[in-house]
């Protein structure tokens, strides 16, 4: 039996926590001077310097093998001008919102698969992305990495209503829409919408709230409906062991040489950089 709190808001969420009610300064700052066309690459790396330890972070993650760069970089202004001031502001507010929610309270939910899982789908995202047109180069990899946040604020925030959910969802093992209704009845609303309304607190771009909150709407045909599929059928392949599945991979007619191909080389990338994203203590 589900005992639902239909008093519960998202807002009840996202208030009185100033962790998750404060916007990652440093992103919005890189923001502001990347979507200033007068600036240069130097201005972007102030921003990033300014956060010792996130600057030392981005350049191992530069220098790791998921670039390959041939020789060293040892500054952010020449990172800025290989990879792109946008690819280095993506890679900040990843590893941003990575450090913000590194721990969690009690024993109930391993951080740590999260955030492995989450970034298996923001590499498969990306390689989706790349297979179909590199139209959304620049954020598909974020949108992948975040898009279930909601359910790090529930476990922050409700840890015992969101253990209850968990429970259920591992009792009937149900699809993505159908662990979400289990999040509705219980909670009231589910991790979709909650991680869409945190994004939109944080003032990220519409297509990374967009992205979430359309993750249940396959037959959706707006705007960013077609990077909403390519993160949803990236969360269905993230999972270990998955096998090729004709009609989640139907969305872009993907064929199992092709996702083979893809899974192969985000496990790769996968082993060149979790550990830089997600150290161990």
């Amino acid at each position: 039996m589900i005992i639902s709190t239909p008093t519960l808001t998202i807002n009840d969420l996202l208030k009185g926590d100033i962790k998750l009610a404060s916007p990652p300064t440093v992103y919005l700052a890189l923001k502001k001077v990347v979507d200033n066309p007068r600036t240069t690459a130097r201005d972007a790396a102030f921003v990033i310097e300014s956060d010792a330890a996130l600057a030392l972070r981005l350049l191992k993650i530069v220098n790791s093998a998921f670039y390959g760069f041939p020789s060293k970089i040892s500054s952010i202004t020449t990172a800025i001008t290989l990879i792109g001031v946008r690819e280095l502001q993506n890679l900040t507010l990843a590893t941003t919102v990575i450090e913000r929610f590194s721990d969690l309270p009690g024993q109930l939910f391993s951080i740590h698969d999260f955030w492995s899982k989450n970034l298996r789908c923001a590499l498969f995202a990306k390689q989706l992305d790349a297979v179909m047109g590199k139209k959304y180069a620049d954020t598909a990899f974020l949108c992948g990495l975040i898009h279930n946040i909601g359910q790090l604020v529930m476990y922050r925030r409700i840890p015992v209503l969101a253990r209850e959910v968990d429970l259920l969802t591992q009792a009937r093992m149900p699809t993505e829409v159908d662990a979400a209704y289990i999040e509705q009845q219980v909670i009231g609303f589910d991790h979709f919408q909650l991680g869409a309304e945190l994004c939109r607190c944080w003032k990220l771009p519409e297509v990374v709230v967009e992205s979430i909150r359309l993750e249940l709407f396959p037959d959706h045909v707006g705007n960013y409906a077609d990077l909403a599929t390519i993160v949803r059928i990236a969360n269905h392949f993230s999972k270990l062991d998955t096998p090729h599945d004709a009609i989640v991979a139907n969305g872009f007619e993907l064929s199992p040489e092709q996702i083979s191909e893809i899974l192969d080389k985000t496990h790769d990338e996968f082993e060149a950089i979790f550990k830089l994203f997600f150290p161990t203590k």
